[in-house]
């Protein structure tokens, strides 16, 4: 008890200082909501005050023009006369006009620029940044859990707000940068954007997600990702997303997409944890959208990367010409039979590794060996699994036999009863 009540008076402290009442708080505490209270003060510093239509009528902004802003943010829209929104709702609404007067958006390039907002900081405020956070919702006593938010919140939270900041600036940098250059090749090309695009699939996922339990997932998937962003970012690509099993990214130059390639390959071949992965490479015009990339040479790269072997790099034809100009000396591939891929027809594709040196041979020989090995490991163990499911299976369809069997043996004695 003592424990509660020093907690509560931390929380206390705190929340008085952010503007709560007396009374606001005691309630919390009677409704054991202490800790929702704490997260809607400290995280929006700001009374909820104005209804969306007061803030239309202040700021000016159409009513509906509002409404599409908030869902696009991917808010849960209050009702109009709901007095939910704060002076800082107004003050982000007002941002938004003079942008829209000094001409740098207009409200459909400003509605989509919202949505990609709001899904990226959903994701970072899903990814659980604050330490503390962990405990809201989880603990039994939300003063407890109240405390260990409070305990960081004031520090934290401007800090997370700066280094949002400067990520967001730095991103827009490179964002920049690269526009610039494949504006320059798309100008010299006569064509459309022209980008490597590639795909990296880890093989066996599907099947081993079935047998593993919710936090051993977790572990697997958080590896792919930390090895996919440390490779494609060192490299100078971007991830565009990762799709569980799969991460799609784009860089400038067919050489680059190659090194990602195969460092991706050798990454995965190395990781006692992970499987393999299959790599498609693709080179051409690309369709930029809200932060994604769309058109044939993505379509392309995703199809290669179904039909790749395991801990291989196949590439496109256009993207092995490329490379045959940028890095003959660093890659070297031999060409397949030509293929026809769903969608697309019928092409020639290429695989690619890194031109042979004695090192690289035998670092490519001692790889090879070690993925044989972990593949015939992973057979043995899904193979096991497999089997004990199987013995699963028969041993709940003889115990159903047994009941119904026990079920069925009285009727059969009542004839011989009754003679």
């Amino acid at each position: 008890m003592h424990e509660r009540a020093a907690a509560l008076a931390r929380v206390r402290e705190v929340l008085l200082h952010a503007g709560a009442s007396e009374d606001a708080i005691d309630q919390a505490v009677a409704d054991d909501v202490l800790d929702l209270l704490a997260v809607d003060l400290l995280t929006v510093p700001a009374r909820r005050q104005y209804t969306p239509r007061e803030v239309s009528e202040t700021t000016g902004l159409p009513l509906d023009v509002l409404q599409r802003l908030w869902r696009a943010l991917g808010f849960l829209q209050p009702a109009d006369d709901d007095p939910a929104l704060t002076d800082l709702d107004i003050e982000a609404v007002r941002v938004l006009q003079g942008l829209l007067q000094l001409g740098v958006t207009d409200l459909d390039t400003a509605l989509q620029l919202a949505r990609v907002i709001g899904s990226s900081m959903a994701r970072i405020a899903e990814a659980g940044l604050l330490r503390g956070a962990e405990n809201l919702g989880a603990s039994e006593d939300s003063v407890l859990a109240a405390d260990a938010f409070v305990s960081v919140a004031e520090e934290t939270l401007p800090s997370l707000a700066e280094l949002l900041t400067f990520v967001w600036r730095r991103h827009m940098q490179a964002v920049a940068r690269r526009t610039v250059m494949v504006r320059t090749a798309a100008r010299q090309a006569g064509s459309g954007p022209l980008l490597a695009v590639g795909f990296a699939d880890m093989v066996g996922f599907t099947l081993l997600s079935q047998h593993l339990r919710d936090d051993e997932l977790a572990t697997v998937v958080r590896r792919f990702e930390e090895i996919s962003y440390d490779i494609v970012a060192g490299c100078g690509g971007r991830v565009v997303k990762t799709i569980g099993d799969e991460v799609m990214f784009v860089v400038s130059t067919a050489a680059s997409a190659a090194r990602i390639g195969v460092l991706l390959a050798e990454a995965y071949a190395d990781d006692d944890l992970l499987s393999d992965v299959r790599v498609g490479l693709a080179f051409g015009p690309v369709l930029v959208r809200d932060g994604d990339y769309f058109g044939p040479t993505v379509n392309l790269a995703a199809r290669i990367v179904a039909i790749a072997e395991p801990g291989t790099v196949l590439v496109s034809e256009d993207l092995h010409e490329h490379l045959e100009n940028e890095a003959r000396d660093e890659f070297t591939g031999k060409p397949l039979r030509p293929r026809v891929l769903k969608d697309v027809g019928r092409v020639q594709l290429w695989t690619c590794w890194r031109a042979s040196t004695d090192i690289d041979d035998q670092a490519r020989g001692s790889r090879s060996d070690r993925r044989r090995a972990r593949r015939e490991r992973f057979v043995r163990v899904i193979r096991d699994l497999e089997d004990l499911r199987a013995a699963g299976e028969r041993f709940l369809a003889g115990s159903r036999q047994d009941v119904q069997r026990g079920l069925e043996s009285p009727r059969r004695a009542e004839p011989e009863a009754g003679a």
